[in-house]
């Protein structure tokens, strides 16, 4: 018999990759006979759904006192989100809910409604809220584990946006959903990596609450692609992501100004125009803007190989799947998850993060070097595919047991 599934995100368009996840679950999961529900922030950007009627109003962060009070009470699970979710929980009867990015812009409020019901509650983790009040890890630009077992040092550290008052509201948030509440409202948490999985435990989280399993790419961009020979690839390399700090998209950049092959740059963010005008006057740096999911697909399809510059933890990159799955190479830093993707012989090879040195040797290692792209887009479509995680994602519900 098939699940009744919800699957709860923050929001209903592909704004990020935890986004693109939730989306591509949905649609998995409609394909294999399952009857789904959405529960998403109302958003101006959402793509249609039978289901809006049911999402609670948009919160402003940064929007006047009325807002900020409207989201303040949003993060502690208060006003309209619960009784959104309960009237959603009641009419669709779910067996589960799949939680994604779920934190301030809904509530872990969902977690322990739908635990209260009857359902199984299983929940994808796509970055280290749970562990860090600030998402990211990162303090000054670097590395950063203190509050993965004292949340308050985010007080005295201000990490959240460099602000007192926004730390103060992180804090408050992290106390009201502690660890030991999120664990007795969810049966399961899916980390897509091993490295998020060994940070949940050292956060305290409980082994047995815990899952490895890594994101899958969408079918349709299986179905369109095409492995390029070596003969017919272009002469660049490229980085595709977001242009900001944490992406390790200086250290690239600098990387590529001490060397004569081509990089191609796609994607925006906030070092978006400060780049552009640092590297104006090198040719062999170009930058394409943000792309469409053919102009990704066409880009990392005739590249010589790609590359994850990331200072940052990243858990489980789509950017990386994609490549590998185009049976494209990647140059990936030595840091979070990224190793747990490229470790296959042939598929890429990694630099110490940060390093600009490093990177300039690996680049070139890798220009010379000789791919079978063929072999590396057939084992990664393997390792990477829709069939692989539905059948363990699956098998990962099932073994949970009990339900409504």
């Amino acid at each position: 018999m098939k699940q009744r599934i919800i699957i709860v995100t923050k929001f209903y368009y592909r704004r990020g990759g935890d986004c693109v996840c939730a989306l591509n679950l949905e649609k998995l999961l409609r394909e294999r006979g399952h009857e789904v529900a959405v529960f998403a922030m109302r958003y101006p950007e959402n793509l249609p759904s039978e289901w809006e009627s049911y999402w609670p109003e948009e919160v402003d962060f940064g929007g006047p006192l009325k807002s900020k009070l409207a989201a303040l009470k949003r993060t502690m699970g208060l006003g309209d989100v619960a009784d959104k979710f309960k009237r959603l929980l009641k009419d669709f009867r779910p067996d589960v809910v799949h939680l994604h990015n779920i934190h301030s812009y809904l509530s872990p409020v969902v977690a322990k409604l739908a635990k209260k019901y009857g359902a199984r509650v299983v929940w994808t983790l796509h970055d280290y809220k749970l562990l860090c009040p600030s998402y990211s890890c990162l303090r000054n630009g670097e590395v950063c584990e203190l509050c993965f077992n004292d949340k308050k040092k985010v007080l005295s550290t201000r990490c959240m946006k460099g602000s007192l008052a926004a730390s103060a509201l992180a804090y408050m948030e992290a106390l009201r959903w502690n660890a030991k509440r999120l664990q007795s409202y969810t049966d399961l948490f899916i980390c897509p990596s091993e490295f998020m999985a060994s940070k949940m435990k050292q956060g305290g989280f409980a082994p047995g609450k815990l899952a490895v399993l890594c994101n899958f790419i969408a079918p349709e961009m299986l179905e369109k692609r095409s492995v390029v020979s070596e003969d017919a690839r272009g002469d660049y390399y490229c980085y595709i992501g977001r242009l900001s700090e944490e992406k390790g998209v200086r250290a690239l950049l600098e990387a590529a100004s001490r060397l004569p092959m081509t990089l191609k740059v796609a994607g925006s963010g906030p070092l978006d125009a400060e780049l552009r005008g640092t590297y104006a006057g090198k040719t062999n740096i170009e930058f394409l803007g943000q792309l469409s999911s053919d102009g990704v697909r066409d880009l990392l399809a005739h590249a010589k190989f790609s590359v994850m510059p990331s200072e940052c933890y990243e858990n489980n990159p789509l950017g990386v799947i994609e490549s590998l799955c185009m049976g494209t190479p990647v140059v990936g830093a030595e840091i979070g998850g990224i190793p747990e993707l490229i470790d296959n012989p042939g598929s890429g090879a990694e630099f110490k993060s940060g390093s600009v040195d490093d990177l300039v040797s690996k680049i070139s290692e890798m220009w010379s070097g000789k791919f079978d792209y063929a072999t590396i887009a057939d084992n990664s479509c393997a390792v990477f595919g829709a069939d692989r995680y539905y059948i363990s994602l699956l098998d990962k519900i099932n073994i949970l047991g009990g339900g409504k």
